[in-house]
């Protein structure tokens, strides 16, 4: 919700950073997996309580996801390095989760499960919307230069970080902002579906009136 706004100020910030990685000789994929790595060292922080250190991982993890992209632009950007990108991240915001119920398995469980539940619908929404919209040539104004179309909604980056911060911070409260992010995430599902439809319907029908 919150993305489009910050893209702007955190492409001019990373545009420094990325130049120093291009001068090394450092690639866009290779950041991408570097901050992969980095990122999944959460999930065995997090299983031993050390709460300190995952967030570490998670926002180096996050910065480097957007350095990435800022190094792409100063070199070459492809869909291959954004498919990368995405997958990637996905396995990431997982690992997370799992992570907190790995912490504390009697107490996190269920709010774990119904996360990841809900990050079903959300990623599956947004990647299958992100599929066919290639087909018709739909792109999203509000991310420029993404390998994907970016179906916008209620939970985006942003939103997620900012969660899983909350999380490291007061770990104790685990369990119902879970639930919160859980129900927001579902409220994201449900708008996509629903607009997902309605615009792949009328791109359909437009198509086959320029057909007759």
């Amino acid at each position: 919700m919150i993305d489009p706004y910050l893209l702007p100020l955190t492409r001019k910030l990373l545009h420094g950073p990325a130049a120093v990685l291009v001068k090394l000789g450092i690639t866009a994929n290779q950041v991408t997996i570097g901050g992969f790595i980095i990122g999944m060292l959460a999930l065995p922080a997090l299983a031993m309580q050390w709460y300190g250190p995952a967030l570490v991982f998670i926002l180096l993890n996050r910065l480097s996801d957007g350095l990435d992209g800022a190094v792409a632009r100063q070199t070459k950007m492809s869909d291959a390095g954004g498919f990368l990108d995405i997958v990637l991240d996905f396995i990431f915001y997982n690992a997370v989760v799992v992570g907190f119920f790995l912490a504390d398995p009697g107490q996190n469980a269920m709010a774990a499960v119904l996360l990841l539940f809900s990050f079903a619908g959300t990623g599956s929404s947004f990647l299958a919307f992100a599929s066919v919209a290639a087909k018709y040539g739909l792109s999203n104004v509000n991310y420029p230069n993404k390998s994907l179309h970016y179906m916008g909604g209620l939970t985006e980056g942003f939103e997620t970080i900012a969660v899983f911060v909350a999380f490291c911070l007061w770990p104790q409260h685990f369990v119902i902002l879970a639930y919160v992010f859980a129900g927001a995430c579902w409220i994201t599902t449900l708008t996509r579906l629903r607009l997902g439809y309605l615009t792949l319907t009328k791109q359909a029908s437009t198509q086959a009136r320029e057909q007759i």
